[in-house]
């Protein structure tokens, strides 16, 4: 929240009229800009890509684009106004394999990777109830107010990503920076965005 005191309205006349406005504002408290490298970074395929790397040893990345990120927000314990901020990132890929006889085929994967930074939030600590638009309603029984804390928003910005080598290894042999989650962890919608319309795999 934001006050505006001795704020003058156009137009008033010379009176001096003054008033206090209080208003709703959105303040970047910290920020920060980072460049990140992922390496060894498993990538969830379609059935149809399953299949094809069983057949092929020659594979490249054409296209890596970010489908969808998800954000979540943590107060940091014993620093006040500090917050834990994780921001998942799903990267849709596209692939290309030689599959013999000079042929190519192209099929996509997901790959999950996390990112966590800690930010300055603001001290406030207040709780804010909003009406309902029929608070004012003649003859209405009293409705407790939505009631929140105001946590901070986080909000991300960020360009596709740049691969910069693929390689196929065996299950076995995987070390992958991430293990923040399975193949049921991958929201339905970015599923459902694949576009040989297969069960996305490991």
């Amino acid at each position: 929240m934001a006050n505006i005191a001795d704020s003058k309205f156009p137009g008033s006349s010379g009176s001096g009229c003054k008033d206090v406005i209080c208003i709703e504002a959105n303040r970047i408290l910290d920020s920060c800009r980072d460049r990140d490298c992922y390496e060894n970074t498993r990538v969830y395929l379609t059935d149809l890509g399953n299949d094809i790397i069983e057949r092929t040893g020659t594979i490249r990345t054409k296209e890596a684009v970010i489908a969808w990120t998800h954000i979540s927000i943590d107060p940091v314990q014993f620093n006040r106004g500090f917050y834990s901020i994780t921001i998942r990132f799903y990267v849709k890929l596209t692939f290309e394999a030689c599959i013999g006889a000079g042929r190519s085929q192209e099929f996509e994967g997901i790959a999950v990777v996390e990112k966590k930074v800690i930010l300055y939030g603001g001290e406030s600590n207040v709780c804010i109830f909003r009406s309902t638009p029929d608070t004012d309603s003649f003859c209405k029984l009293p409705e407790p107010c939505c009631g929140t804390r105001n946590v901070p928003e986080a909000v991300v910005e960020v360009v596709d990503p740049i691969v910069l080598s693929t390689k196929i290894i065996e299950k076995h042999d995987c070390h992958c920076c991430c293990t923040c989650c399975c193949v049921d962890d991958i929201p339905e919608s970015i599923v459902g965005a694949e576009s040989d319309e297969k069960d996305v795999g490991t």
